[in-house]
This record gives C-alpha cells, sequence and structure tokens, in this order.
C-alpha cells in the first residue's frame, strides 16, 4: 500500500507542476498584458507579481501536496496507517508551519513596502528626456487626451515618444473611472472634482491597449483606446498635422462630453481660449460656482 501512496503523491506533484507550467505557456503565448511589459513600470511592477507568487508557493505547493498525502495515507480503507487518538501536537511541526510562513510574511512586508515607495504613482521619472505632460479627461464612454504644450486634443487615440517620461494628469467628467495601459503600468482612478496623477514610460515602439478599469454604465465595454509608442521624429510629424484639425473649442467639448461611443479616434487643436478647459472640468466640481 505504502507503493501506491507514495505513486500517488508523486503523481500529484507531477500534475500540479505540469498545471503551473501550462500556465506559464498560455500567458507567454496568449500576449497576456501584465505578463508582456513594454514600459520600466510595467516591468518592475510584475518582477514585483513574479518574486510574490513565488514567495508564496514556497506554503502553497506544499499545503496542497500535502493535503492530497494525508487524505490518501489516512483513508478509510488503509489499514497499515497509524491510529494516535492521544497525540496532542508537534513541537517539530508546529515549528516549521509558524516558522516558514512567518519568516515570508516578514519578507512580503519588506517587498510591499518598498514597492509601494519605488512604485509611487506621483513619483515623477527621472530622465535626460523633458517629461511629456498629458491632460486625462474620462468621459462618458471615452478617453480625451490633452496636449498643454503642443495645444492638441485627441480622443481614444494617445501618441507617445519612446522613452520618455509621461506626466499624466487625471480628472473625469462623467462617473468615476480607472485609467489603465496594462503594458505600461498599473490603473489610476479618475475621479469629478479631483486631479490625479500618474508616471509611465515607454521603453519599446508599439501599439498598446488602454482602457476603462471601472465599470461606468452602458458603453464601458467600448471605452478603449490605443497608446501608440513611437520615434520622437514620429510624434514631432504627428504634431505638425494636426495644425488644421477642427478646434476644441467649449462648444464642441461641450457635445464630445455627451454620453456616447466613439468607434474612430478624433484629434483636435486646441485654440488659446481652451488652454484652460481641463482646470475647467476639474472646478465643474468643486462647488465653487465655476
Amino acid at each position: 500500500m505504502k507503493k501506491y501512496a507514495r505513486l500517488a503523491i508523486i503523481l500529484g506533484i507531477i500534475a500540479l507542476c505540469g498545471a503551473i507550467l501550462l500556465a506559464a505557456w498560455f500567458m507567454s503565448t496568449h500576449n497576456v498584458a501584465v505578463m508582456n511589459p513594454k514600459g520600466i513600470i510595467a516591468e518592475r511592477q510584475q518582477e514585483l507579481m513574479t518574486y510574490s507568487t513565488l514567495l508564496m508557493a514556497i506554503i502553497v505547493i506544499p499545503v496542497f501536496i500535502l493535503t492530497f498525502g494525508i487524505a490518501w495515507r489516512y483513508r478509510e480503507g488503509n489499514k497499515k496507517a497509524k491510529y494516535s487518538p492521544e497525540l496532542s501536537g508537534s513541537k517539530l511541526a508546529e515549528t516549521i508551519w509558524w516558522l516558514i510562513p512567518g519568516v515570508i510574511i516578514v519578507l512580503l512586508s519588506f517587498v510591499a513596502w518598498r514597492s509601494s515607495h519605488e512604485l509611487d504613482p506621483y513619483k515623477p521619472i527621472t530622465g535626460d528626456v523633458k517629461p511629456l505632460k498629458i491632460q486625462v479627461i474620462s468621459l462618458q464612454w471615452k478617453w480625451l487626451f490633452i496636449y498643454p504644450d503642443q495645444h492638441i486634443a485627441s480622443v481614444n487615440y494617445m501618441p507617445v515618444p519612446v522613452n520618455t517620461p509621461l506626466d499624466f494628469t487625471i480628472t473625469s467628467d462623467a462617473p468615476m473611472n480607472s485609467f489603465w495601459i496594462p503594458q505600461l503600468g498599473g490603473q489610476v482612478y479618475a475621479m469629478s472634482g479631483m486631479s490625479t496623477k500618474l508616471h509611465l514610460l515607454a521603453n519599446q515602439t508599439g501599439d498598446f491597449r488602454g482602457s476603462s478599469a471601472n465599470i461606468s454604465g452602458e458603453g464601458f465595454a467600448d471605452m478603449n483606446f490605443v497608446a501608440r509608442s513611437m520615434k520622437q521624429t514620429d510624434f514631432d510629424a504627428w504634431v505638425a498635422s494636426t495644425t488644421n484639425a477642427k478646434a476644441l473649442t467649449m462648444e464642441q467639448y461641450d457635445s464630445l462630453a455627451k454620453p456616447s461611443t466613439l468607434k474612430d479616434p478624433t484629434t483636435y487643436s486646441l485654440p488659446a481660449t481652451s488652454d484652460a478647459l481641463y482646470d475647467t472640468v476639474v472646478n465643474k466640481y468643486m462647488g465653487h460656482g465655476h
């Protein structure tokens, strides 16, 4: 019977390892966004998730193996299993199952404390390149991106130069939402009457899917956008191409802000009269009569 018990435990370990390898293969071949980072913040977050998962697996995997092994060894049909009704505890076993999880909790606490400061979304990314300022307004059900220094606005389309720090200021002119580009970094909430911050950097060129990560009504499922990382020369060319784009006046913005979904991205020029558009949207919900 010991032979069958050992065989069952070995098969259980093989099945568990196979499941882990299958999950790793699936994520590597099916382009799971959070496991396929294209920016320095996303890369650090992926390392954090992997490290934390492996630490916790030190507890989780043996627990599953022991659960299967104990259930098999002490099943009703195994007459050779030792019956010890007077057993009240084991100092060695208790030391192991308290000490190892305790050490892991301490390690995870240290990692969480360090990464909370290191990956603070309000912490600017330092570098030799001047950051690009982008103001983000969450609408029903679309995203408006304002480039204040370039006097450009775009809807559901966010071109950025590669290897350039991105300085996002985020608010909402609709229900609370959440701004998220999985391959560049974590999500940050967009809230009416408030400005939140986020700093990202794309270190590769390409198109990255951005989305709403907070259910916000009927058009939530279509509230996606494209974050396009490109060479600086291509970004400058895009800026130059918007010179003759339709102007985003306040009247045009009021029409844009009405609840609707947008199939094709749109680009606007930003006249001087609309330079304070972002602040106007924030103050709209501040209760100061603006």
